[in-house]
């Protein structure tokens, strides 16, 4: 019995950190770049819808969407931190590499997206939202060396 709880705690455990972080630490070698760069630009995608909802279920007064308004702003803040989360511990710990010649043109455009990331959690505005998306398109066009 002991040795099946300890199992459970062990799969339940691998699996909650998981979805905590962009990609697990361990030095797999099997990474997505390309999927982490279209999570965030669909985590970008619900920021601007939520802060278009925000602003409108603001103008109201029921309890719905007062109830709703609040939800809405918990998704704004959770996607914005999935955002900042996948670039600090999936592309700066582990993918954009000191060695590599375009590390600070990469490092400055990674904290781009962290700033921007950072101003859609301070505000409903939708240039914040366009500027994150900039920042993210910004940062993929780097790190895949394109021009």
């Amino acid at each position: 019995m002991k040795n099946f709880l300890l199992s459970c705690l062990l799969v339940f455990a691998s699996v909650s950190t998981s979805n905590l972080f962009g990609h697990c630490q361990v030095p797999c070698g099997i990474y997505g770049d390309q999927n982490r760069f279209e999570q965030m630009l669909e985590d970008q995608s619900t920021i601007e819808k939520a802060s278009k909802l925000i602003t409108e279920l603001s103008a109201t007064t029921d309890a719905q969407s007062q109830n709703q308004l609040a939800r809405w702003v918990a998704t704004k803040e959770s996607h914005a931190s999935a955002v900042q989360n996948t670039i600090a511990d999936y592309f700066m710990a582990q993918r954009i590499k000191s060695s590599d010649s375009k590390y600070e043109d990469k490092l400055t455009k990674a904290h781009a997206v962290i700033v921007a990331a950072m101003k859609c959690k301070q505000s409903v505005d939708a240039k914040n939202a366009s500027a994150l998306k900039e920042a993210i398109l910004s940062f993929h066009k780097a790190y895949e060396k394109k021009k």
